[in-house]
């Protein structure tokens, strides 16, 4: 028999809703995301992407994979699709707005998938799942809207795991002194005036559960960093 306390923090149950899709003929998400991913958040994952309603929890969200199946029996496969949530948005109840190529994927068959299309909105069943990149580390994608030194913004790419980066410092790595950044949208952190020299990052995970470690990547983002650049952190979580 399962207690109580173990029904209520159950990480492995599905948790039922509705699923769209883009309305775009492309089959790969938005370039234009509220996650701030650009171009790299259509393409991630190989397309399996969606854009996500309360899930998005302001920006917390981006990043985050989720294993999404339709429950039509005549046309859904029991493993359905993992998703990673690069931008925001609902349709008529839904949790999940799909890209085309992910919405298929839920199919048994392409045939099904052509069926599944056609009825544009489905039930769905959803659980959190670990990101998966294979040899990939956590990387920093420089915004394009950076202005070296004065303004430095940027993304976190590829982050495995189920935690969220609830926070982010940067650190001169001479003196160690610190500045808390701020996420000003999606999965962006941005600081005016940021340290100088080479920098250290620290990166805060936070679990469901509550608990909370900091990872301090072992490479530095350079100290003549340039917009548009990605930076290797030389670490991945899991």
């Amino acid at each position: 028999m399962q207690h109580l306390a173990d029904a209520a923090t159950c990480t492995d149950c599905f948790t039922h809703s509705r699923a769209a899709y883009y309305p775009n003929s492309n089959e790969q998400g938005s370039d234009t995301g509220a996650c701030g991913y650009g171009s790299f958040g259509a393409t991630i994952n190989g397309g399996d992407v969606s854009a996500a309603s309360d899930l998005y929890r302001n920006g917390l969200g981006c990043g985050a994979c989720y294993q999404v199946r339709c429950t039509n029996s005549n046309y859904c496969s029991d493993k359905g699709v993992n998703v990673v949530i690069t931008d925001q948005g609902s349709s008529d109840r839904t949790d999940f707005i799909l890209s085309r190529r992910a919405f298929g994927r839920m199919a048994q068959t392409t045939d099904a998938a052509a069926s599944l299309l056609s009825l544009g909105i489905v039930d769905i069943e959803y659980r959190r799942v670990s990101c998966s990149y294979a040899n990939k580390n956590l990387t920093i994608k420089i915004d394009e809207n950076s202005n070296y030194p004065f303004y430095l913004a940027f993304a976190i790419w590829f982050q495995e795991g189920t935690k969220d980066i609830t926070a982010v410092q940067l650190c001169e790595t001479q003196n160690f002194t610190c500045k808390l950044l701020d996420r000003t949208y999606g999965a962006v952190w941005t600081t005016i005036s940021p340290p100088s020299g080479p920098l250290s990052l620290r990166m805060l995970f936070s679990d469901e559960d509550g608990d909370e470690s900091w990872v301090v990547p072992v490479n530095n983002i350079p100290q003549d960093w340039k917009a548009g650049d990605t930076y290797d952190t030389g670490v991945q979580v899991n």
